[in-house]
This record gives C-alpha cells, structure tokens and sequence, in this order.
C-alpha cells in the first residue's frame, strides 16, 4: 500500500474513533483514599463492545474482627474489562468492583461514591464532606 494511502486512512481512522470510539480511565495501581501512591497515569481502550466499554476502580476492604466488619484499605484503578460485584479475595479481604460507562475518566476516585471514603482516618489528609 502507498504510504501516503496508509497515512489518510491512519488519519480517518483515528478521527471515526475519536468521537466514540476510545474511552480514556485513570489508572492506579495503590489510591490510598486521598493520593495515588505512585503517579496517576492514563489508560484507554476502544468503546466498541458492550463489555469492555468501561472504567474500573476496585475498592478493596479488610476484615476487622474485632469490629466484625470490613473497613476500608485502597483502592485500584485500571481499564480491565468489569464485572461489578463483591468477590472475597483472601480470607480476610474483600474486593468490591463497579463498572462506570458514562464518561471518560469516569473512574475519578474523588467523584467515586462516598460509602467507601469514610473509612478512611484524617491522618492521611481527606478532608470528608
């Protein structure tokens, strides 16, 4: 193919796919509950296919046995096809994981529900609302 050909359909490609076609999520491998351990970065993936259209923050908890309850430990953020759902990763660890379609970087982990920040102590600088 003449290199030139290649380019222009290199270049409809990527505007058809901009509009809807590349969903961009934050990706995080250990959020503490107010700062990405590491740096934040960013990862997409094509919207095309109905199970892989989404964003994916997994929050996970640990057993408290004394307050027999789990509280919250991180969260991971990533662009991994989604499953939402509770599943028990380890004895005393709990893997809760939603699926957010809506927008990009829509795995934002300061506009993630609250249910799972008021676990986490001020001494790590939250401010809770």
């Amino acid at each position: 193919m003449d290199p030139r050909k290649f380019q222009l359909l290199l270049g409809i490609s990527t505007v058809l796919f901009m509009d809807e076609g590349i969903r961009v999520c934050n990706e995080c491998d250990h959020y503490n509950g107010s700062t990405c351990i590491k740096a934040m970065k960013s990862c997409w993936k094509l919207n095309i296919l109905r199970g892989t259209r989404s964003c994916r923050p997994d929050h996970f908890y640990f057993s408290d046995h004394f307050a027999e309850r789990y509280l919250y430990r991180h969260t991971k953020l990533s662009c991994e096809p989604c499953e939402e759902g509770m599943v028990q990763v380890f004895h005393d660890l709990l893997r809760e994981t939603f699926c957010c379609t809506h927008d990009d970087r829509c795995n934002d982990p300061d506009q993630i529900i609250d249910a799972t920040k008021k676990y986490v102590s001020l001494d790590h600088g939250r401010q809770l609302t």
